[in-house]
């Protein structure tokens, strides 16, 4: 596996806690925490390509793993160290001097390193997992941070379940471990039991009580069980916390872990209320999410803040009206600053006149005012019987349903083939109403890219699909897939949609839909070279007309 090195993300290391007075450090734990969790396992490759991704966000420590865990593990968190340039690598450590051995030969090769140490200190933890005393778990702790402060530099320690500990052994303990060389104190919420203003005061009594806690980055790790993950980490973060430990997506054990995307935009947007800046590029943020979500398998909730496709997106008539006047009315951030394209109007039953009238507008159609009254009745008839009115839709309203028809140009034949360690292909026939034909055969990273980029092709359109998403309508052998999709023509964005049986056909069909619809607005030809009909494309041409979310 290649080991090269991340590319810059073009921020410093991680300043000491008194460098920076406003700066937050963000400690991602996708790659251990999060990948702890059931359906989230990943493979080498897919933690170092996940890691670059998170270099690339601005990430200040990457905890990459748990070396003691597996071999694999263990080579995964090496594998990052040595490919790390920008981020701080950190690999996680009981208590045990096999467990810090292990994580200190992980990540030897990083530029900057560290090793982060926990161990229970909770009562219900001492008892019933554990089986130590207050007595011993302090010398656990004290021993354990100086076996790895002799290998490592820069060590943090997580005093597991703190927020479930006797305040005044947490200071104990705290205390202790600077001592031995600790030089970030993790405070973790480890079931999610705690409120914000419970551990705000917590913090503030550590900042009062523990020995040696100025020397130190004092840290958040907040856990989303009764879904305050976030709520408590901003809690934290005004008490006092200069390190806040998170995931993409907010995955993790149970219900998860404080969602990074929400924690650096809540500091971001409210930067009046909290007074505190990260290194985050949050115009990556989207593209991260969507990348681990692919990578898993694991569909990002469409309500999901930040990153959810409805975060941008409004359908209320009220809404869509206040929208139009002024988008400040009703979004507190601009969705270019994620990295969504921009704020979505979704027609459907809650829409009202001013939304439909600018669709309208937006697809080159123009209707005058009494015929724009039947259209709207008509709009709210189809509206009641579909989640969603597409761009299809409106057409066929204003063009009437016999234009609208499947053409002007229709899949005649679709042959794929698929190669395992090789790419697709794709050969289509299209036949135009006029009696026009176009053959095409495009090569890809699977059918669905093969068959699409002949489509683009064979249209001779400038297009560039930027989302699509396929799902299963109903369930057994002969359920119906539905592709989706989002494509950007002439700096407009048209949608499309297909359905079938076969997931591929459904996709070619709703990218058809598309190139339908422009035919329509702007008939023209399919301009087709002869290289064109060989299909033999690498993938950089490829990918300048096609890109496939």
């Amino acid at each position: 596996m290649s080991t090269a090195s991340f590319p810059h993300a073009g921020h410093a290391a991680p300043n000491e806690p008194d460098a920076a007075p406003g700066r937050v450090l963000i400690f991602d734990t996708t790659l251990r925490d999060g990948e702890q969790a059931p359906g989230c396992s990943m493979t080498r490759a897919q933690k170092l390509r996940m890691a670059r991704i998170l270099d690339e966000l601005g990430v200040d420590i990457i905890e990459a793993g748990f070396p003691a865990a597996s071999d694999e593990d263990a080579a995964a968190v090496a594998a990052i160290a040595a490919a790390a340039h920008r981020a701080r690598i950190c690999a996680l450590a009981r208590c045990q001097e096999s467990d810090i051995a292990a994580a200190a030969r992980a990540v030897e090769a990083a530029a900057q390193a560290r090793i982060h140490l926990f161990i229970a200190t909770s009562p219900i933890h001492r008892e019933h997992k554990l089986r130590m005393s207050r007595a011993q778990v302090l010398d656990a702790a004290i021993a354990g941070v100086r076996r790895a402060r002799a290998l490592c530099d820069d060590v943090e320690f997580s005093a597991e379940d703190a927020l479930r500990t006797e305040p005044e052994f947490l200071i104990e303990v705290f205390g202790a471990v600077i001592a031995a060389g600790a030089r970030t104190i993790n405070v973790p919420d480890t079931v999610g039991y705690t409120t914000p203003a419970e551990i705000a005061t917590l913090f503030a009594r550590l900042r009062r009580e523990v020995a040696g806690i100025e020397r130190v980055v004092l840290s958040t790790h907040c856990h989303d069980d009764l879904g305050m993950g976030v709520a408590n980490s901003l809690a934290a973060a005004e008490a006092g916390a200069r390190q806040i430990e998170c995931t993409l997506n907010g995955i993790g054990e149970r219900a998860g872990n404080a969602a990074l995307e929400e924690v650096v935009m809540a500091l971001r947007t409210r930067a009046d209320r909290f007074a505190l800046n990260t290194a985050i590029d949050s115009t990556r943020l989207y593209a991260a999410s969507r990348a681990l979500s692919g990578m898993l398998g694991l569909e990002v909730a469409r309500n999901k803040a930040i990153v959810g496709d409805n975060a941008f997106a409004h359908e209320a008539g009220i809404h869509q009206h206040g929208m139009l006047a002024n988008r400040t009315t009703y979004e507190i951030m601009r969705p270019e600053d994620v990295g969504f394209p921009h704020t979505r109007l979704v027609l459907g039953r809650h829409s009202g006149r001013h939304a439909l009238r600018e669709r309208i507008g937006m697809l080159g159609l123009r209707v005058d005012a009494e015929r724009f009254e039947m259209l709207f009745a008509e709009f709210k008839a189809l509206a009641e019987s579909k989640r969603e009115v597409l761009d299809a839709d409106i057409e066929a309203l204003v063009l009437g349903a016999a234009v609208h028809s499947r053409g002007p140009w229709t899949l005649a034949a679709l042959h794929v083939g698929t190669y395992v360690g090789g790419a697709s292909i794709a050969s289509l026939h299209l036949r135009h109403c006029d009696g026009r034909s176009a053959r095409e055969t495009a090569t890809g990273n699977g059918p669905v890219h093969a068959t699409m980029t002949a489509l683009v092709r064979a249209s001779g359109l400038d297009l560039e699909v930027v989302e699509l998403r396929v799902r299963s309508i109903g369930f057994g052998a002969g359920a119906q897939g539905e592709a989706v999709l989002r494509v950007q023509h002439d700096a407009q964005e048209l949608r499309g949609r297909g359905t079938s049986t076969d997931i591929v056909e459904a996709a070619a069909l709703a990218i058809l839909e598309v190139i339908n619809r422009i035919e329509r607005t702007h008939p023209h030809p399919p301009s087709l070279s002869p290289t064109d009909r060989n299909g033999n494309l690498t993938h950089d041409d490829l990918d300048q007309h096609l890109s496939v979310a």
